[in-house]
């Protein structure tokens, strides 16, 4: 109940502002509509700074190593948590198992695959992310 009134009374300064006009209205540090304002912009740029690092997460976005020896070449989701990873180390190709606890080798190909397109590149996260925009609009 005592949220609702808290709640009721942010609100009820917001819509008396909307009733004034903006030139005449000057926003106090501790006034409803100011604190309505603070609160609503502090929630978007959260919002915003999840949304990216959900878009990383998804996509993949950060994992290339600095040098170029270790690549991810292929990955496969087999379940909520766990992987199938077929990673690059210099010429040999391992196929690992990641669990969130745990990564396990399952076998060491005797002939590496061909990659289609040749190796990957590293290349940057804007050039990727451009790359992945343009396969969802080409679908």
């Amino acid at each position: 109940m005592r949220w609702l009134l808290i709640f009721g009374s942010l609100f009820s300064g917001a819509l008396r502002a909307q009733a004034e006009p903006l030139e005449s209205v000057a926003l106090e540090p501790l006034s409803s509509p100011y604190l309505l304002k603070l609160t609503g912009g502090l929630v978007l740029v959260v919002l915003v700074i999840f949304m990216l690092a959900w878009v990383v997460r998804k996509f993949n976005l950060n994992q290339h190593s600095q040098s170029g020896l270790i690549r991810i070449i292929a990955g496969l989701s087999i379940g909520t948590r766990d992987r199938i990873v077929l990673v690059q180390v210099g010429e040999e190709q391992i196929l690992l198992g990641l669990t969130p606890g745990h990564i396990e080798k399952l076998h060491t190909l005797a002939v590496p695959l061909e990659i289609p397109g040749g190796p990957l590149e590293a290349s940057s996260f804007a050039t990727r992310l451009g790359r992945l925009m343009g396969e969802r609009e080409n679908s």
